[in-house]
């Protein structure tokens, strides 16, 4: 999306190490410009301004104006370098954009409303493609997409292709990816015993003894016949 912003560049002559700890000292990143018709161009910008429209709705989308030496150009910051530690910002790539002309973005998707299959049919709604790529007009590059979820059921999803698209804009990501969908709650499932091994026969029944006089055999119960 484009901004009336304009920053103001200065050409970098020198390059190397050396150079750009010295800019840094001195309140400056070193950065690139390149594209279009003319030649690529060290140049040396403010990081705070940088991370200003970093930071913005628009972020990394956005096309402003870099001025050096009294020219205008509109610009996209392509791509970026963060400090790992301090997280301060040490070098900028800058694309020069002819606002004639379609270019290629990722533009973010969010979601909007609580879907029924979650409310109703007590289903999880999962978010699984945060943006999707178009090809647009730089004048008509959207701040994002917002699809409507409430409708959605278990079972049911939103597609790339299903985002509507005005004007000069034509879907790059593949139609059937993803965006959000709603799926039903896993149940546990027993553990399954391991291969090779067998389940253990149930336990077999304790063997009852009964107390008492103990049963006589028929024969030592008929009486003793006494000899004449």
């Amino acid at each position: 999306m484009r901004r009336d912003i304009t920053i103001t560049a200065e050409p970098r002559p020198a390059r190397g190490k050396n150079e750009a700890r010295r800019l840094r000292k001195s309140g400056f990143v070193p950065a690139a410009l390149y594209g279009g018709t003319a030649a690529p161009q060290a140049v040396a910008v403010s990081p705070k301004e940088i991370a200003r429209i970093l930071n913005s709705k628009t972020g990394h989308n956005t096309i402003f104006n870099l001025a050096i030496n009294g020219e205008t150009t509109p610009v996209m910051i392509v791509d970026w370098q963060h400090e790992p530690i301090k997280d301060a910002l040490l070098h900028v790539d800058l694309k020069r954009i002819d606002l004639s002309k379609r270019i290629a973005v990722k533009v973010p998707v969010v979601t909007h409303g609580d879907p029924k299959g979650v409310k109703v049919q007590g289903g999880i709604h999962e978010i699984v493609t945060r943006e999707i790529e178009i090809e647009c007009l730089p004048d008509e590059i959207p701040e994002q997409f917002t699809v409507d979820v409430t409708e959605l059921m278990i079972g049911q999803n939103i597609r790339a292709g299903d985002i509507p698209l005005s004007g000069s804009m034509r879907l790059l990501s593949a139609p059937d990816t993803v965006i959000s969908h709603v799926v039903a709650l896993r149940a546990e499932q027993p553990a399954a015993p391991e291969a090779g091994v067998e389940a253990a026969a149930p336990a077999a029944e304790p063997e009852v003894i009964k107390k008492g006089k103990k049963e006589e055999s028929p024969e030592a119960a008929a009486p003793t016949q006494k000899k004449k």
